[in-house]
């Protein structure tokens, strides 16, 4: 009896089945490779579709801007969410605001113009330059000091004093032995 070739491949022996049944075959087959990246290429062509959108920027809006931009009446709130019922920062920041999306600016534009009329202490986040980079370094560097300290104080907890190291290994005394003895029996007494 002639043994039939393997459809495999020359030499190769037939892939085993998966426990789940089903008859779905699992290993490495000729095809598995190119549908790797096929897979990669709808991945990656879908990423840059999304990143490439016709749509442009979106168009801000009252609520968005009102989010990114603070109210200047004291209560350290944004304009969105400031507590006073009738304050009068709201409600002179407000129609600036819908004056100037009216108008087609976009949200960096307008940030900009509020940051020059108010000052930069208008904007709920402050732009990463000059004294306002601290705001974004500060907390970096207070995470990594912490952090170190923590490694400098479990490795001295780790390691052994040098009190606990010097404990003698040799024979005791047996005068010193025989006067603790004694104490001892004195004490109990």
């Amino acid at each position: 009896m002639k043994k039939q070739p393997s459809p495999w491949g020359r030499g190769r022996p037939a892939p085993a089945l998966s426990p789940a049944g089903g008859g779905r075959v699992r290993g490495n087959l000729r095809g598995d490779k190119h549908a790797k990246w096929v897979v990669v290429v709808l991945v990656l062509g879908l990423g840059m579709a999304s990143l490439t959108r016709a749509d442009g920027p979106k168009r801000p809006t009252l609520e968005s801007m009102g989010d990114q931009v603070m109210c200047l009446c004291g209560c350290v709130a944004t304009l969105n969410h400031c507590p006073h019922r009738d304050c009068a920062t709201v409600a002179e920041m407000r129609p600036l605001i819908a004056k100037e999306i009216a108008e087609g600016k976009d949200e960096t534009t307008i940030l900009q113009d509020l940051a020059i009329r108010y000052g930069v202490e208008v904007l709920a986040v402050p732009p990463a330059k000059g004294f306002n980079l601290t705001v974004w370094i500060l907390p970096v560097v207070g995470l990594l000091a912490g952090l170190s300290l923590v490694v400098v104080v479990v490795r001295r907890w780790r390691k052994p004093s040098p009190a606990a190291t010097a404990i003698p290994t040799g024979p005791l005394d047996p005068k010193l032995l025989t006067k603790v003895e004694e104490e001892m029996k004195e004490l109990s007494h």
